[in-house]
């Protein structure tokens, strides 16, 4: 269970990192550059949204990988017997 909970932080990490860090960087930007106008609104609801996706999809990969390590840990355990 500690692997499958190592896995996901690892993952988990390796994504949430670099969009953390480019709506940071994308923010800043919008922030020095003034208001925003309607277009930037639709992209900035454009760019939620994928991310909202990005985060569904790795979610789903984590929850994989996690049963395919339970999976093994029963099957290894099984062969112990």
């Amino acid at each position: 269970m500690k692997e499958a909970l190592i896995v996901a932080i690892v993952f988990g990490s390796f994504v949430l990192i670099p969009l953390v860090v480019g709506a940071t960087i994308v923010i800043s930007i919008k922030l020095l550059k003034g208001g925003t106008s309607r277009k930037d609104q639709a992209e900035d609801s454009k760019i939620i949204q994928e991310i909202y996706q990005g985060l569904s999809r790795m979610e789903e990969r984590v929850e994989a990988l996690e049963t395919i390590l339970l999976d093994r840990e029963k099957r290894e355990r099984r062969h112990e017997e």
